[in-house]
């Protein structure tokens, strides 16, 4: 089924649990979980929070060895055993791609828990970089359950095809803190 593009994602936050939260999609609406920090008006590297703001989403990741190729109108590339994520404000990659094996701080993109099958880029500190400020703030599946991220916003599997075929090169992400 073909869903219409929307222009705006929204990111509310639960006002039961900080950690906790919707993403309203037009007419979808999906439970997600945010980071242990909540939503931050002052992200930090490490603190745990997503940042709150409007943020334009650049393209997303996926696992070809573990499902279709996701439909979705941006930008998406398949995730291979050497692609790594810098994490390490020293690095001058940081908050960028990097390829593995990698001597400074950072995420491996090919995981075994699953939670990087399918991940949007979200452009939170990309221009210019400023070191701290936090890195690799994507959208991705979530844990079963949906306990806290380390800072992202989670998904369970079953929903993010269903977000992925909503949003395009024009879709912005909006965090509400």
């Amino acid at each position: 089924m073909k869903h219409s593009r929307v222009n705006v994602i929204r990111v509310f936050r639960s006002p039961v649990d900080h950690r906790r939260g919707r993403i309203v999609a037009g007419n979808l609406v999906i439970p997600c979980a945010l980071g242990r920090g909540g939503i931050s008006h002052s992200k930090r590297e490490g603190d745990g929070a997503a940042p709150a703001g409007r943020f334009r989403l650049l393209q997303a990741f996926y696992r070809a060895d573990r499902g279709p190729r996701p439909r979705t109108g941006l930008s998406l590339k398949a995730i291979r055993p050497g692609d790594g994520w810098s994490d390490d404000p020293s690095d001058r990659r940081y908050n960028r791609p990097v390829p593995l094996p990698c001597p400074t701080r950072h995420e491996a993109m090919w995981r075994d828990d699953h939670l990087y099958d399918v991940v949007v880029d979200i452009a939170w500190n990309r221009g210019p970089i400023i070191r701290d400020r936090g890195s690799a703030f994507f959208l991705h599946l979530g844990r079963p359950g949906l306990p806290p991220s380390d800072g992202c916003v989670v998904v369970e599997k079953a929903m993010i095809r269903r977000l992925l075929e909503r949003i395009g090169p024009n879709t912005r992400i909006e965090i509400v803190g």
